[in-house]
């Protein structure tokens, strides 16, 4: 449990002190170039989910956050054995909620400000985002390759 803390305490403080800088730094239609053409830090306002979806719904989203706050804090204390794959996944995803529902309790929206320009058809610019979308992000990626794993070592009996 204090590995978690140890990870998913500074993620969110990271999280939470980038976006007070962009607020106090970045107007909200204003660009800080940081790489020209690829990336920029921007101060973007969702009231959504994922890429801006389902604007406008921020109590939803309030409620969701919470009960995924409580289920992820439940699997976290009913911790049975060490699974590094599992805790480390868990742990992101505790700071990316946390990070975003303090952001919609305080303001009422999300506050985004990564933005990068990938060159890709159909996202161009990629939509903005910030620390805690990349920790539940990475969080994901984790938990399906942990999934495969399991699948492959439950298929050959291992």
């Amino acid at each position: 449990m204090k590995f978690i803390l140890f990870l998913s305490l500074p993620l969110y403080a990271l999280d939470q002190l980038t976006k007070h800088w962009v607020l106090r730094s970045i107007g909200p239609y204003d660009a800080r170039i940081v790489v020209p053409d690829f990336f920029n830090l921007v101060n973007v306002t969702n009231t959504g989910a994922a890429f801006g979806s389902f604007r406008g719904n921020n109590t939803f989203f309030v409620i969701i956050s919470i009960i995924a706050l409580v289920v992820v804090t439940v699997l976290l204390v009913r911790n049975r054995r060490s699974d590094p794959w599992r805790d480390v996944s868990l742990a992101l995803l505790l700071a990316g909620i946390l990070g975003n529902l303090t952001d919609r309790l305080l303001y009422g929206h999300v506050i985004d400000f990564l933005l990068f320009n990938l060159h890709i058809r159909y996202a161009d610019p990629w939509p903005a985002f910030n620390v805690a979308d990349s920790c539940i992000s990475i969080a994901v990626v984790l938990f399906i390759i942990h999934s495969f794993g399991k699948q492959k070592s439950a298929g050959t009996g291992e």
